[in-house]
C-alpha cells in the first residue's frame, strides 16, 4: 500500500513537473515569437521608409541661400553634377549647358552642386554663379556650395551615393561626377568625372528616361 501511495506521489510530481516545463516552454516560445514579429516589423518599416524616400523629398539651398524644394522638379529627368570652377573638368559646364538647352523643353534639367571638397572652388556663391554665367553662359539651376563627400556631406548626396555606388567607390571621388534621376525621383545611373556629358551613354540614358 505504501508503495502504491509512493508511486501516486511520484506520478503527481512528474505530472506537475511536466506541466511547469510545458508552460515554461510556451512562454519562451511566445516571447520569441513576439520578438521575431517585432524585429520583422521594424525591418519592414525601415525597408519601406528607404523605398519611399526619393530625390524629390529633399530641400536644398540654392546659390542665393534660399530653400529650394526638389519636389519642384517632379516628373522631370535630372542630371545632378558636383561642380567646381577651377578644375580640369570645368569645361564640361559648356557641354552640360548644351545638353540642357537640347532637352529642357522635353522635361530634362541639369542641377549643379558646387563644392570645394577637392580644393578647386574656393570662391563665394556669388563668385561661382558669376563665373559660370559669364564664361559658360549657364542657364540651368545652380545650388549653394556645400560638401558632397565625407562626414559633412549634405543629405542629398548621402541619398545619391547610397542609392548608386560608383564603379569602384560609393563616395564621390572628384568634381563633375554625374547622377541621373528619373521622373519618380530614383537614381538610375551614375558616371565618373571622366565621362563627358555629351557621351553616347549619357545621352541615350537621358533619352530613354524621357520616354518613360
Amino acid at each position: 500500500m505504501f508503495e502504491f501511495i509512493s508511486r501516486s506521489k511520484n506520478r503527481r510530481f512528474y505530472y506537475l513537473l511536466f506541466l511547469v516545463s510545458l508552460l515554461s516552454n510556451l512562454c519562451v516560445a511566445q516571447k520569441s515569437s513576439n520578438m521575431s514579429n517585432t524585429h520583422r516589423a521594424e525591418n519592414s518599416s525601415k525597408d519601406l521608409q528607404n523605398k519611399e524616400k526619393t530625390f524629390f523629398d529633399f530641400t536644398v539651398k540654392d546659390i542665393h541661400g534660399k530653400d529650394f524644394s526638389l519636389s519642384e522638379l517632379k516628373n522631370r529627368v535630372i542630371l545632378v553634377v558636383n561642380t567646381a570652377s577651377a578644375c580640369g573638368f570645368t569645361p564640361q559646364l559648356k557641354d552640360l549647358e548644351e545638353l540642357y538647352q537640347k532637352y529642357s523643353s522635353k522635361g530634362f534639367t541639369v542641377l549643379a552642386f558646387p563644392s570645394n571638397d577637392f580644393r578647386q572652388d574656393s570662391g563665394s556663391n556669388e563668385e561661382i554663379e558669376k563665373f559660370a554665367k559669364d564664361k559658360y553662359q549657364i542657364s540651368f539651376p545652380i545650388m549653394g556650395k556645400n560638401p558632397v563627400s565625407g562626414k559633412e556631406k549634405q543629405p542629398i548626396f548621402k541619398f545619391l551615393t547610397e542609392s548608386k555606388s560608383g564603379f569602384l567607390f560609393r563616395e564621390v571621388q572628384w568634381n563633375f561626377e554625374k547622377f541621373l534621376i528619373n521622373k519618380k525621383g530614383l537614381v538610375v545611373d551614375r558616371w565618373s568625372s571622366m565621362t563627358s556629358p555629351n557621351s553616347k551613354d549619357i545621352i541615350s540614358k537621358i533619352e530613354s528616361e524621357l520616354l518613360n
